[in-house]
């Protein structure tokens, strides 16, 4: 149930958001940013890690969404629940590896990292870029987790998988999706008596 009484029963971020609209657009951009422009991790990663921070978190809205995006772009299924029984053996390039350590361990307990996490990941061949990225998309899905955990979202995607607005393959749809949906938004927003 959500914790705020004005959404509905089953409640959608969009819900939430059309609710509290306020920061939408520059926090949309800069997801879009984060996520989809060009860098050194691919899109499909950038996806990939916003799922696995999001499932770390028990947040089945973003996990199932993210997961999806990540399918989307060309992860396995499968591979996020690698990533959270063990990273050493899970399902993505060895060169990934050190990266989801310093994910996981940024979204447990900040303060733990030394130097040797990112040691690591220089090692697998990253530089600050790369690292910053990942860096990032954490930080952002631990603002959006607890958004989405704190509003009350209660939405499924493991449910209803088909109620997500991207298919794979779907390149065009997929280039700027985070503003195309503050868009929405903001048409929703209007149409409120």
């Amino acid at each position: 149930m959500p914790q705020f009484p004005s959404l509905p029963e089953t409640a959608h971020l969009t819900d939430l958001l059309v609710r509290f609209p306020k920061n939408v657009r520059p926090l949309m951009g800069y997801i879009n940013a984060v996520l989809r422009s060009d860098g050194q991790l691919s899109i499909a990663e950038r996806e990939l890690i916003a799922a696995y921070v999001s499932a770390l978190n028990a947040c089945r809205f973003c996990f199932g969404s993210h997961e999806i995006y990540a399918r989307a772009f060309g992860v396995e299924a499968g591979v996020v629940e690698s990533l959270l029984k063990d990273i050493s053996t899970a399902k993505v390039d060895d060169r990934l590896k050190p990266i989801f350590a310093y994910v996981k361990e940024l979204n447990s307990l900040p303060c733990r990292l030394t130097p040797a996490h990112a040691q690591a990941v220089w090692d697998a061949g990253h530089d600050e870029t790369a690292l910053f990225e990942a860096v990032e998309v954490a930080g952002v899905f631990n603002l959006m987790n607890r958004m989405i955990e704190g509003g009350g979202v209660n939405f499924d995607y493991a449910a209803e998988p088909e109620k997500h607005t991207i298919a794979a393959g779907d390149a065009e749809a997929m280039a700027n999706s985070y503003l195309r949906y503050a868009d929405r938004i903001e048409a929703l927003v209007a149409q409120k008596p």
